[in-house]
Formats: structure tokens, sequence, C-alpha cells
């Protein structure tokens, strides 16, 4: 089932909703987010930044099951962090800071793996490449920076390098708003938003800006349909325009060149999220209202209300078990033992952390021809504590194990084949450039 989470800035908690029925699911307390900061951790549970003052020097994250209305984990950050972010399959979590700071965790163990100085001022977006190996920020600096998970885990190039962003766009001249990206990974575009009434379409693989987009009104909100022929953007007048993503548009009477329609929502859009089932666009805005839009006829088709304050986060989460009480007690207890594994995210990095042997490294989707590699004593680490709690995950820890040892053991023998086989070749080659010589010497 497919069910819509929304979140406010004002402490009204988080709704849940069917998608397809339009019927309530749960209602998450005590919930005060800011824009960006509502996350699903690989649809295994929510993750929400808490920020209830602006200007407040300390914030929070929650984390909450799908089965129970109270938070169930805190954690406190070093600083306020505002948008957060989890990778595909749910491994980490990175979250922006107020100081232009990027912090990266990992979801098993809580741990802090890297922090670095991404902006010159606070964060306010973040998103991940379809593939996982690329992470997107906007900050209020006006920029918007990519940043290769290769790079910010390899000491190596960091110290080659001269900066550790891929790219950095500095065309928007005031706060990024939001960012949405297509498909393709490292191929693929990215739409900037900005409060400077831009909307900036960008090349990932050629590393330039491809198309301009001026709106009447700021664009707080945008989605990318899934055929990539148009974006949506959500503005301050109440207006979500569709602009033209790769054709060629002349200047609209109404707008501007590459704006071809509008639909009315009629109070400031806050954020939006698209679904490719059915062609459905929803909005949310500063009255309360989740608007669910069929883009074929742009009618709505369904309406939400949350409980109080503006709407300012929408998720669209896919779930393969449905959200009611009726649930099976064994059903139960192992979603409360799965996410009891998780514990808080720490507040510093460990110190131990900067030993080259104990250090983490991401582990990115097979459909990336590169090596991926696991901390050993991170894996250790796993396999004691579910063996202390008993869990036969402990088993699959320890075949995890095995099979990077025999990974490890694999390469090395290759490296020495090669080098033997190098050796081989050269002795090969030396001996036959000295047999005519010796023949000459016969004559």
């Amino acid at each position: 089932m497919n069910v819509v989470i929304a979140s406010s800035s004002i402490d009204g908690g988080i709704g849940c909703w069917d998608l397809q029925t339009g019927a309530e699911q749960l209602r998450y307390k005590t919930c005060a987010s800011p824009p960006h900061g509502l996350a699903s951790i690989g649809s295994s549970f929510l993750a929400c930044s808490q920020l209830r003052d602006p200007s407040a020097t300390s914030g929070h994250v929650l984390y909450w099951s799908w089965s129970k209305p109270q938070a169930q984990v805190k954690s406190f950050p070093a600083e306020p962090i505002k948008p957060i972010a989890a990778n595909s399959e749910g491994s980490y979590i990175v979250g922006g800071g107020s100081s232009g700071d990027i912090y990266f965790w990992e979801v098993a163990t809580g741990r802090l793996l890297k922090k670095w100085h991404a902006h010159y001022r606070a964060v306010t977006c973040l998103v991940f490449s379809e593939d996982d190996s690329l992470l997107i920020s906007g900050s209020e600096d006006g920029c918007v920076r990519v940043w290769s998970l290769f790079m910010i885990f390899d000491d190596v190039r960091q110290q080659q390098a001269s900066h550790l962003y891929e790219y950095s766009f500095t065309e928007h001249t005031l706060r990024v708003t939001d960012i949405a990206m297509g498909y393709g990974g490292g191929n693929a575009i990215i739409v900037s938003a900005s409060e400077d009434r831009t909307c900036k379409v960008w090349s990932l693989s050629r590393g330039r800006l491809l198309r301009n987009v001026v709106f009447p009104s700021i664009i707080d909100a945008i989605a990318i349909d899934s055929g990539e022929h148009v974006f949506y953007a959500g503005g301050r007048d109440g207006k979500i325009y569709i602009a033209a993503l790769n054709a060629e548009s002349s200047p609209s009477n109404n707008y501007g060149l590459h704006i071809i329609g509008s639909l009315t929502d009629q109070r400031p859009v806050t954020c939006m999220a698209y679904s490719a089932e059915g062609n459905l666009l929803l909005s949310g805005s500063e009255d309360g209202m989740i608007r669910v839009w069929d883009m074929k006829t742009k009618n709505i088709v369904r309406m939400f209300r949350h409980s109080k304050g503006p709407v300012n986060n929408i998720l669209i989460v896919r779930l393969s078990y449905p959200l009611n009480r009726s649930e099976s007690k064994v059903q139960a207890s192992s979603r409360r033992h799965e996410f009891s594994l998780h514990p808080p995210l720490e507040k510093y990095a460990n110190s131990s952390d900067e030993d080259i042997d104990n250090k983490t490294i991401i582990t990115l989707p097979d459909t990336i021809d590169l090596p991926s590699y696991l901390s050993s004593q991170l894996i250790n680490d796993h396999i004691k504590q579910l063996q202390q709690q008993g869990s036969s995950a402990a088993a699959e820890m320890e075949v995890k194990r095995l099979k990077l040892d025999g990974q490890r053991s694999m390469e090395m023998f290759q490296q020495l084949k090669k080098v033997y086989d190098n050796l081989q070749e050269f002795c090969v080659n030396e001996l036959l450039d000295g047999q005519p010589m010796d023949g000459s010497k016969g004559n």
C-alpha cells in the first residue's frame, strides 16, 4: 500500500493516510519539523528533525515506528539539524546543520561516520541520487553542491583534491528552497528552486546549467514527473506552475518562457510529492490541506487535512503491510524487535574512527561497477550485539563476514596472479631477446 505522510512546522504531529482510499491510518504525536526535515528510513520507520524555534541553538531528531504514535528514539546532534535524508536502503541518514555542516550517520549503530563543512550558511535541503552514490545539497547561501560519497570517504583522494564537492552551482542569488533530482544517477538532471523566483535545471554529466525558468512568484516546492518531460513548481502565490524540461516552448501570454500551464491551489504551496502510480501530484499548503491532483485531468481527486498548522513536508511511502492494529502478535513482536536495534544518533564522531582499520566505508548498490568494503570491526560488533540478544541474524552476519573475508582473499589472489603473469611475461621476453645475440656469437 502507498501511504501519504505529512508534517507541520507547528507541533501538530505527523499525519498518515492511505493514498488510494483516503483513510487515515495513524497520527504520530509531538512533531514540529522544518522544511525537508521528514524522511522515511528504508520504509522501516520515520525520522524527523525537530526545531520548534528557528533561532534555537539546539534541536533533536526523533524516530517513530509505523505502529506506534509516540516517538521511540530521541537523538541530540551537536547543532540544530534542519533537512534530513536517507539512502534508499535506509542504511544511512544525513542531516544539514545551521552552521553549513553536513552530518553522515549509520542507522544500525548510530555512529557519526563523517562531518564536513559544506556551505557558508545553513543547509536547507538534501537529496540522494537514485543510485545513492551522490548527495545534493542546497543552502541559504544560494549554492547547490554535488558530493560524491566515494570522495567523502576516500582520505587519499581528499588530500589530492582542491575541494570535496564534484560541482558547485552558484547561479542562484538567494536562498535555495528545494531540490528535485531525476533518474540516471550520475547522468541525471537536477532542478533547484530559490527565493530569487527562478528554477534552474542542471546536468550532472556535463556539470552545467541547462535551463533557467523565471516565475511570477517565489517557488518553495518542486517535483519532476516520471517521464521527465515537465516539472511542477509550487509558488507562494497559490499556483502550481507546469514548466517544460526538454522541449522548446514559446513565451506564454500569462507567464514566461518554458512555463506551459498552471494549477490553482488557492493558498501558498509549501511542499509537493509526485506518484508515478496513477500520475498523481500531491501538494501541501499553508491552510493545512494536502491536495491530490490527477495530472491527466488537472483535477483534485482527494484531499487530506492535517491537524493544525501549515503542511511543510509530504512523503509517499510504499509499505508491504497495512498500518492497522489487527496485525498478529508475532508480526508486532518482530517489528518491535527490528526497530529496537536502532540506537540514537551520536552527537560527536568517535575518536577511534580516525583509525584507518576501523573506518567504515559505505556500501553502494551493485549497479555501480566499483568494489565496496565494510569494516570487519563493525561486523564483529554487530555479531556480538546480535548474539547477546539471541537473534538468528547473528548467523547471517557471520556468513556475511565470511563472504567478505573470501572476497578479500580472492582479490589478493588476483593481484598476486597478475604480478606473477607480469613477471613471467618479462622473463620470457628477456629470454627471447637474448637468443639472436647468442646465435651471432656462434657464427
